[in-house]
């Protein structure tokens, strides 16, 4: 086992580090109080906090969620944006209760998702800004200028654990909606298809042509440097890079070195 990242930079500065198995446990909880904190900060932390640990604190307990509450409460909301291809999504620092995302809001910050962006290439610019965002919803906090806003819980969306099932391309359906598929899974699980029977994981989606009509889901187009030209049902989608069950990720002009992908060979057979 290794250490997170936040414990490596805690000792490095020689500060205490508590890792209880249950956050809420009544021993945890005793050790907080002892310490008498004014704020708990929750990060990318997948227990549920309990009351007796939230009300500890003088200022309660801040958490940084990455979507723009109430869309998207829960486990995946960088994914389920991307699935559902979304424009934006963002950052919402909130005071937390015993729900899943649902305390009161202190403040937003918006973000645009970019065309062709991963869920991993989303997940870094928003970790990014993080730390800034937090340390401005502290100091607003301080200065007495955050108007809590309660959440309409009638308009909130749920962000669900991500499956490894749910990666199945679908050639059948339009270029868009798999693109984001591809990227909303990647790095983890993978969407995945077959190639002349072999399972074979596929990443790096980008649209040619959103509104063309179909004519052969999953079939050939073209191979080029710089990918493959799929048919859907609706649209052209290009891959860049493939890994075959058990093999690492190649780009498309390495794979077909060594797995011949003619034009007219149909994905997903």
């Amino acid at each position: 086992m290794t250490p997170p990242a936040v414990k490596e930079a805690a000792m490095r500065h020689g500060l205490e580090i508590l890792q209880p198995e249950k956050a809420s446990s009544p021993d945890f909880c005793e050790a907080m109080r002892a310490r008498n904190p004014d704020l708990l900060v929750v990060l990318a932390f997948g227990q549920i906090l309990k009351r007796p640990l939230l009300q500890i604190p003088a200022w309660g307990a801040l958490n940084i969620h990455a979507s723009l509450l109430p869309k998207y409460r829960g486990a995946a909301p960088l994914q389920w944006a991307i699935l559902n291809q979304e424009k934006v999504t963002g950052l919402t620092a909130m005071r937390m209760d015993e729900g899943v995302d649902t305390g009161p809001i202190l403040q937003r910050k918006e973000v645009a998702i970019r065309p062709d962006e991963t869920y991993g290439q989303l997940q870094d610019r928003l970790a990014d800004l993080a730390g800034g965002f937090l340390v401005e919803t502290l100091k607003a906090l301080s200065e007495g200028r955050v108007e809590e806003e309660g959440q309409d819980h009638a308009v909130a969306t749920v962000a669900p654990k991500i499956e490894r099932d749910m990666g199945l391309i679908r050639w059948e359906e339009a270029a868009g909606r798999i693109s984001a598929l591809i990227r909303a899974l990647d790095p983890w699980p993978g969407a995945f298809t077959t190639i002349k029977g072999r399972a074979v994981k596929v990443f790096s989606a980008r649209m040619v042509d959103e509104d063309g009509p179909g004519t052969v889901p999953g079939r050939v187009m073209d191979v080029s440097d710089g990918g493959i030209l799929l048919e859907t049902g609706r649209g052209v989608l290009e891959i860049g890079v493939l890994q075959l069950q058990g093999k690492k990720r190649l780009p498309a002009r390495e794979f077909i070195k060594g797995f011949s992908i003619p034009p007219g060979t149909v994905f997903g057979v």
